[in-house]
């Protein structure tokens, strides 16, 4: 029996595949390497890392606001504090492997939504949400203008596209939001189908292997997520983009972020176990659609607000530092208020590290890939 007649007995093929959030690739010439990680649902930046040397942190947030001197958090400039879901990246942050841009957000404003913030996140543009039939990603629109960049055939399964890779630009899409359940014997029959094919086997063994994971953000973990982005990066991808759900904290904050913070260091660490030596030239970028109310509310949670927090990692990155100017958390100093003031793009930030990473220049990251970014000084994101 060939390998096409299993497959139409199993009633499934490469795309059917299970999956936890979207995942895409490219291919591009040269060595270094970026991940771009959606935090989607609205990641509290002012929980992630923790700014208790401003003392109205306390007085918004009585019941997790608490610095080293108070809690569990982890003291890093003597102003920040780490998380303790995120103590175990602090040997990264010790390496210069782990950084922080604060007060940053997106140029999406007042409305609030998820998935018009979403969009623009991932669209990279200015104003509004960018209209159905023009809207692209800004990792599509990045990629002809990279010297030897092509598209690649990797998976591509489940039913969802990310808009950061969505475009003319050829590039491979594996999106695994559905769960495959096969009974043992079927997978076994599927794995001996395909035993001579390295590419499929490797690749099925992954996949089987992501169906099995059932803890974690979504409940599921994101930690097969990065192995298998560190899979594809080993070989001929360079840029890997993939999403990780359940960061909306309207009730229950300190349970629901713990858990969502925990799945992401695991994955962060899998990325830089799992890459080897090609960590030294990865630049991992985490970012989220908009940050969270300054104030706790009324069942322990925060609601949509604006300014947030990036979360970089990586070991071509320059971090052990948390980058961005800090508006401060008076009333006066607020957005409207109730919001952290963003004191810059979030796509500066990003712009910066594309350029360190693929030397693209200035004029073609203000207009092409991001169109309207001011991108300002350079941060020295990296080494």
């Amino acid at each position: 029996m060939d390998r096409r007649r299993v497959l139409s007995l199993l009633g499934c093929s490469a795309a059917a595949f299970p999956a936890m959030t979207p995942m895409t690739f490219a291919a591009t010439g040269g060595e270094n390497r970026l991940v771009v990680v959606i935090l989607r649902g609205a990641m509290d930046g002012l929980d992630a890392l923790r700014p208790y040397g401003d003392p109205n942190l306390a007085r918004l947030r009585p019941d997790f606001g608490a610095g080293p001197a108070g809690g569990e958090a982890i003291d890093l400039t003597g102003f920040h504090a780490l998380h303790p879901a995120l103590a175990p990246l602090l040997p990264l942050w010790r390496a210069g492997q782990l950084g922080f841009a604060q007060a940053v957000s997106t140029p999406y404003r007042g409305k609030r939504s998820h998935f018009d913030g979403q969009d623009i996140l991932e669209a990279g543009t200015a104003g509004e949400v960018p209209p159905l039939a023009r809207r692209d990603g800004w990792l599509n629109r990045l990629l002809p203008l990279l010297p030897g960049a092509h598209g690649r055939t990797a998976f591509a399964v489940g039913r969802d596209e990310m808009l950061i890779l969505r475009g003319a630009a050829d590039h491979a899409a594996w999106a695994p939001d559905a769960r495959l359940d096969l009974a043992p014997a079927t997978a076994d029959l599927l794995l001996h189908a395909y035993h001579d094919d390295p590419l499929f086997r490797n690749a099925a063994e992954v996949a089987l292997g992501l169906a099995a994971s059932t803890e974690g953000v979504g409940g599921r973990r994101a930690e097969p997520l990065f192995a298998f982005a560190a899979a594809q990066l080993r070989a001929d991808a360079r840029i890997a983009a993939l999403s990780l759900g359940g960061w909306d904290s309207h009730r229950n904050q300190p349970r629901q972020i713990a858990r969502s913070l925990q799945s992401l260091s695991e994955g962060l660490l899998r990325l830089r176990t799992d890459l080897g030596p090609a960590w030294d030239r990865t630049t991992v970028l985490c970012l989220t659609e908009f940050g969270r109310t300054a104030a706790q509310n009324g069942t322990a949670g925060t609601d949509h607000g604006t300014g947030g927090t990036m979360i970089l990692a990586g070991g071509a990155l320059r971090g052990g530092r948390v980058w961005g100017d800090w508006p401060g958390l008076g009333e006066a100093a607020l957005l409207d208020r109730r919001d952290l003031m963003p004191t810059r793009d979030v796509r500066a930030y990003a712009a910066w590290a594309l350029h360190g990473l693929f030397g693209t220049p200035h004029a073609a990251l203000a207009s092409v890939v991001f169109p309207g970014l001011e991108m300002g000084a350079n941060p020295g994101l990296l080494a």
